[in-house]
């Protein structure tokens, strides 16, 4: 088992603003013991030859060029859109 001590899961449950008893900073203490054992044991696998998995489900991001794109609309033809409009603006009700 690690070297985990009481004082350190009661510095980690300070760090992480949890309120701790006696006994569940023993059962922490145990469990971080035995999670970290494990963690040993993973990095002990003879992981040679065997390729990285990022990302198994095949999807892909899609990008686009970041092209500037002109457009035919004048700003009558976008505020003519509009329910209400006024001094060349959209209108939009007041949010508070």
């Amino acid at each position: 088992m690690s070297d985990i001590s009481s004082d350190d899961v009661r510095h980690l449950a300070q760090l992480s603003s949890l309120s701790l008893d006696d006994q569940e900073v023993e059962d922490l203490r145990v469990d971080l013991g035995n999670i970290l054992a494990y963690i040993g044991e993973l990095g002990a696998l003879d992981t040679e030859g065997v390729a990285p998995t990022y990302q198994v489900t095949g999807l892909q991001n899609v990008m686009r060029d970041d092209t500037i794109q002109h457009d035919t609309a004048d700003r009558e033809a976008l505020l003519a859109l509009a329910p209400t409009s006024r001094d060349n603006q959209v209108e939009v009700p007041k949010v508070l």
